[in-house]
């Protein structure tokens, strides 16, 4: 069996279709000048989407929240939080941790002073160190 490829440097029928010479500039997928006037209003499009697709909201769907790839498994105005580690809702929805303060295990502590918190959740200092600046047995 024996296989034939003919190369020529003349364009071939099929290779007439592929001319995007004589293109409409209204139907190219190529990016249009900036002077040239165009409509970027897609608001008939989204109503109709809108329309087609409802909002999930934790406040009405709770098991929404526990669905993998959730940022938490607890709602807290229509938002999935985890309480546990959620500086705006630490422990309870609505309670904020002050500035410095992280939310570890649902309690807000600071990390650059508590021994059990230093510098992150979980990170304890050995015992006779103190934590300082977010380091144990620093200085």
């Amino acid at each position: 069996m024996s296989l034939a490829i003919n190369l020529s440097a003349t364009p071939s029928e099929e290779e007439s279709f592929l001319d995007f010479d004589n293109e409409d500039e209204e139907n190219s997928d190529l990016p249009q000048p900036e002077n040239q006037e165009t409509t970027s209003s897609l608001r008939g499009a989204n109503r109709f989407l809108a329309q087609t697709r409802g909002v999930m909201t934790c406040d009405k769907y709770p098991r929404v929240c526990r669905v993998k790839g959730s940022p938490g498994p607890d709602c807290c105005k229509k938002k999935c939080v985890n309480v546990m580690t959620d500086r705006l809702n630490c422990g309870m929805c609505g309670k904020k941790c002050k500035y410095p303060e992280i939310c570890c295990k649902g309690q807000c502590v600071n990390p650059m002073s508590d021994k059990k918190n230093c510098g992150g959740c979980g990170n304890k200092c050995k015992k006779g160190s103190k934590c300082h600046y977010g380091m144990c047995s620093y200085a």
